[in-house]
């Protein structure tokens, strides 16, 4: 049975509901978990050179700043279940490489996603986060919908 189950995670609602059921999948099987959020890199296209220093430094502290509190959320949630959980917040701008990386470098036997995250309509034109991972992992993945 999975010994070390990941989950990726993105705020979402979707993503919410994948989450608690890893939680009860890890508590039901004695399994422990990492939760994971990956924070994309800031979008310079939209930024004046003078600009760009302060306002990437800023947008990162605030991307790692939120990430970090709710993977906080995510190891209290575990806890009160009895899981073991650790948090991952990797940089990155291939969102699916990143997931796929920790979860090799952890030795996870399970990697746990939604379906579908924040990213909408700009999802079906490249493809879902979730959809790359399944063609980039040799790792079996559990998607919830």
């Amino acid at each position: 049975m999975f010994k070390h189950l990941l989950v990726a995670v993105d705020g979402s609602d979707l993503s919410d509901t994948a989450y608690r059921k890893a939680i009860a999948l890890a508590s039901s099987i004695q399994a422990r978990l990492t939760a994971i959020q990956v924070v994309a890199h800031y979008d310079v296209m939209r930024l004046q050179t003078a600009m760009l220093q302060e306002t990437r430094q800023r947008f990162m502290q605030e991307a790692y700043r939120q990430a970090e509190a709710y993977l906080a959320t995510i190891v209290q949630e575990a806890a009160a279940a009895g899981v073991p959980c650790e948090i991952a917040c990797p940089t990155g701008d291939h969102i699916f490489q990143a997931i796929v990386d920790e979860a090799e470098a952890r030795k996870c036997d399970l990697i746990v996603m939604a379906s579908h995250g924040r990213r909408g309509m700009q999802a079906l034109v490249i493809g879902s986060e979730t959809q790359k991972v399944l063609t980039h992992t040799k790792i079996p993945v559990l998607v919830y919908r």
